[in-house]
């Protein structure tokens, strides 16, 4: 019997037709890894679809035991590995894949992270994540809980809140509301700036929220327009994708 480990992160869905809801929810097929599988509530139904060529990554050493008994069939596909130190390319190479799974609450951003590192073979993510996490990835500039993952995730990504999970379908039962969503990839190969440079000003532009953007980034030396002067004026929060390029493009050097 495999115990949920509370420094893992570990609430076990148990509610089978939310499991498949979530299998369902994949528009993709060919390659997928899922995430933390822990009792394979979601293995199951990944198993039973032929046109899926799923792997399973799991850190919890008693959870891939169970695995391997409870599913032989794919023992060869079953990983015991942390997803945030794992090379997806040890499987596919350079080929597409999918990712799947109920994520752990305390690595949920990690995780949309490595996503965005992955983001030119990554073209489908659905997730259960803390309804909060989803809230703010799927968010709008102008909202409160719009940051860093939105614009970073968005640049890349359609964004789609699918459906909420309370909190008496889990063992142990988390203390908060759970959410899926599912993040397909857009027409965006790359932005039109300097990709890195994008991502930092970004960061930077949120670490210090509350402050317009002429102080949250003035470690930055910029071309100054009227559109930049403008944008400066603003938070980070009432920026879009768009607006974070054009003041990227304007960086000096």
């Amino acid at each position: 019997m495999v115990k949920p480990k509370k420094a893992l992160g570990q609430h076990f869905l148990t509610d089978e037709s939310i499991a498949k809801k979530i299998v369902d929810s994949l528009s993709e097929q060919g390659n997928i890894i899922e995430i933390g599988p822990g009792k394979g509530v979601l293995t199951k139904y990944l198993i039973q679809n032929s046109e899926l060529n799923t792997y399973f990554i799991e850190t919890d050493k008693e959870s891939v035991e169970y695995l391997n008994e409870l599913y032989p069939e794919v023992t060869d596909k079953i990983i015991e590995a942390d997803f945030l130190k794992y090379s997806p390319a040890d499987i596919f190479g350079q080929e597409k894949f999918n990712i799947i799974g109920n994520f752990p609450y305390n690595i949920s951003s990690q995780i949309f992270f490595k996503v965005l590192e992955y983001r030119s073979q990554v073209n489908e993510v659905v997730g259960m994540i803390q309804k909060e996490v989803a809230e703010r990835i799927a968010s709008k500039p102008g909202n409160k809980t719009y940051g860093i993952l939105s614009v970073l995730l968005q640049a890349y990504y359609q964004i789609e809140y699918l459906f909420t999970v309370k909190e008496g379908v889990f063992f142990p039962p988390p203390r908060v509301k759970s959410a899926v969503i599912r993040l397909k990839r857009n027409d965006v190969t790359t932005l039109d700036c300097d990709e890195k440079l994008f991502f930092k000003v970004v960061k930077a532009g949120f670490n210090q929220r509350r402050k317009t953007l002429r102080n949250s980034l003035k470690a930055f030396e910029m071309e100054q327009n009227d559109q930049i002067k403008e944008l400066l004026t603003l938070r980070a929060e009432r920026l879009t994708v768009v607006d974070f390029v054009t003041l990227t493009k304007a960086i000096k050097n």
